[in-house]
């Protein structure tokens, strides 16, 4: 599998879990906002092909950190997207380790086979708007019915989950989350970022500003009225 950089110790991207965090190139959407452009398009990912990481060292870091970590985080770009991210995780799996996959949702199928196979023990999904803004903000490599998909499934609750959104100014109005609320009707969790201006896919959101608290206060209110069980501000 191909892998373009490791974190080797995190304590807050698996919740409650000491993790490695495990990147992996390339993905299927063009998020407008996105600030890891350099893992999202095939001209800054040659640029870094260099640096990519065996697999095997992966594996064998891994192996040293055997009753060290409690588990694995894989994350991208879009993992789903890597044709043999299945094995790859087999390998981690008969390591003892926990996995936890950040997925955009774009794949369903992908991310249907890994929980229906035991291999896969939490999911992190990124919910970037409403279906019908989707293509707008994210290009028109998604398609919705596989965003509504994924979501609907991961609501059945066959494994932990969570929902995020990345909450931008002029973008996110109250209309597109309350919308957005009715999408995810009934999740367990919900995590709002701040979006922060960097670098972006886009130059246009290099200029767009933070949510004040008080109105992420005031979407938290929408989200819950949904009956989403936690909704909270992630940093």
């Amino acid at each position: 599998m191909l892998i373009s950089g490791v974190q080797k110790f995190t304590m807050l991207d698996y919740p409650e879990k000491v993790a490695t965090i495990i990147f992996t190139p390339g993905c299927n959407m063009r998020c407008r906002f996105c600030h890891n452009k350099e893992f999202v398009l095939p001209e800054e990912i040659k640029k870094i092909e260099p640096s990519f990481i065996s697999e095997k060292a992966v594996l064998n870091f891994l192996k040293s950190r055997q009753n060290k970590l409690d588990g694995v985080v894989i994350s991208g770009g879009e993992p789903t997207v890597q044709p043999d991210l299945k094995q790859f995780i087999q390998k981690v799996r008969e390591m003892d380790f926990l996995v936890k996959l950040d997925t955009n949702g774009n794949l369903p199928d992908v991310l249907k086979d890994l929980i229906q196979n035991g291999l896969v023990d939490y999911v992190a999904m990124d919910v970037k708007t409403t279906l019908e803004e989707y293509p707008r903000l994210v290009g028109d490599l998604v398609n919705t019915k596989n965003i509504k998909e994924s979501i609907n499934f991961l609501k059945k609750r066959s494994v932990p989950y969570e929902f995020r959104t990345t909450v931008i100014d002029d973008v996110h109005t109250t209309a597109i989350i309350k919308e957005m609320a009715k999408l995810l009707k009934d999740s367990d969790k919900l995590y709002l970022q701040k979006f922060r201006p960097e670098t972006t896919l886009h130059p246009e959101f290099e200029n767009k500003k933070p949510l004040p608290d008080k109105k992420m206060q005031e979407f938290i209110k929408i989200f819950k009225k949904e009956n989403i069980k936690e909704v909270d501000i992630r940093q």
